[in-house]
């Protein structure tokens, strides 16, 4: 995160990743000069997709790697890209290579939003008889795809400045800098936090949240949408439920359980103030100010609860997989709990953890901001020498 950029050390990037073959258990520094070749390189985020990830460095350039079979990566073309690539966008994009702000990366697409607060979106765009049409923003075309990153116009006719934005399966959510929550794609499963059925080919506000211009953070998972409110640490939730990944305690183990609009999270959480939240695939995580950390979803919790194994230390962080978690405390440490397949907790193993185990591969490393992706986890760590890696 930023606390990192700012400070006078150096900046670390460690990987714990599981690819399809190689399988790395425990983390693994990366050598920035030779991953990105360049040298003195200052990375600002870290941002680890299902199955693809992205630097951005404090340049407000972008590294991008991993799968692009959709296109979802905006080279133009659906090649993978299988090392570090500096991203420059086609000449036929409108959007600068150098500012880069921020990147959600999802299965099938993603959406870029610059410096100027404009959003991008490629990738693609969906299917009416399958998961529904419209998660670009950019209405109906029969090509289906948009393997450039293509400015979403609505948003700028409407002058409307992008804060955040949010990629799942066939749905998009932004957050504006006016606070307002807006959504587009398919209308199954209560993506669209509308009530309606439909698929939404362009961006439109949320209309239940209309009343809270206190929105400060927006996260979600393939099929779920969580919303924090600023003052009140108060979390929305909307989408798909079949697991109880809404936390709203309604997820009978049912495939059509949703919420199909936004409904507080309630239960443990009521009373507290929630200050940061996550979404991994099917389940989603909370943090309060007292440093506690909430968990449901995975079809193991319909409600928050709380890991009361980590109240030893305040939980800082937290980054939320496929049916895995990585947490951040106060001094730095990196806890992972959930399931362990391809190494994705760091343990020197593939075994699961039913509770926050700390991931000794990381001790003597300060980290400040962790990534998880569906089955790969890129931690940013602090070095006492002017060395970056990553792990």
């Amino acid at each position: 995160g930023d606390a990192a950029t700012s400070s006078s050390s150096g900046m670390t990037l460690k990987s714990v990743m599981g690819g399809n073959k190689t399988v790395i258990d425990h983390p693994v520094k990366i050598d920035l000069d030779d991953a990105f070749g360049e040298k003195d390189i200052s990375i600002r985020d870290i941002v680890n997709g299902p199955k693809s990830s992205a630097v951005i460095l404090s340049n407000d350039t972008m590294y991008t790697f991993g799968n692009n079979q959709y296109g979802q990566l905006g080279y133009g073309h659906k090649n993978d890209i299988i090392l570090p690539t500096p991203f420059t966008p086609p000449d036929e994009s409108p959007l600068f290579h150098d500012q880069i702000s921020k990147i959600s990366i999802g299965e099938k697409f993603s959406a870029i939003i610059d410096t100027n607060g404009d959003l991008y979106t490629m990738g693609y765009n969906g299917r009416v008889v399958e998961d529904g049409v419209g998660c670009l923003g950019q209405g109906y075309f029969a090509e289906e795809y948009l393997l450039v990153p293509t400015l979403v116009e609505s948003l700028v006719e409407d002058g409307c400045m992008a804060k955040d934005v949010v990629v799942g399966s066939a749905h998009m959510v932004v957050l504006t800098t006016e606070g307002e929550v807006l959504t587009a794609g398919s209308g199954r499963n209560g993506l669209c936090g509308n009530l309606d059925s439909d698929d939404q080919l362009f961006l439109e506000p949320v209309d239940l949240l209309m009343g809270e211009k206190d929105i400060c953070q927006i996260v979600g998972g393939t099929s779920f949408t969580l919303a924090l409110t600023e003052k009140e640490g108060i979390v929305y939730a909307w989408g798909r439920n079949h697991k109880g990944q809404c936390g709203t305690g309604s997820g009978l183990i049912e495939m059509y359980a949703m919420e199909a609009m936004p409904v507080p999270i309630e239960g443990m959480l009521e009373g507290r103030k929630v200050v940061k939240i996550d979404a991994g695939h099917s389940h989603a995580c909370a943090l309060t100010d007292r440093g506690e950390l909430f968990f449901w979803g995975m079809a193991q919790a319909f409600q928050p609860e709380l890991m009361a194994s980590l109240g030893h230390t305040k939980i800082v962080d937290v980054s939320c997989g496929q049916d895995y978690t990585i947490a951040l405390d106060e001094d730095g440490k990196v806890y992972s709990f959930g399931k362990g397949k391809t190494g994705v907790l760091g343990l020197a193993s593939q075994s699961s953890a039913i509770e926050p185990c700390l991931v000794e591969g990381m001790l003597g490393k300060k980290v400040v901001k962790v990534s998880a992706g569906w089955s790969h986890v890129a931690c940013l760590a602090e070095e006492s020498d002017e060395e970056t890696v990553l792990e």
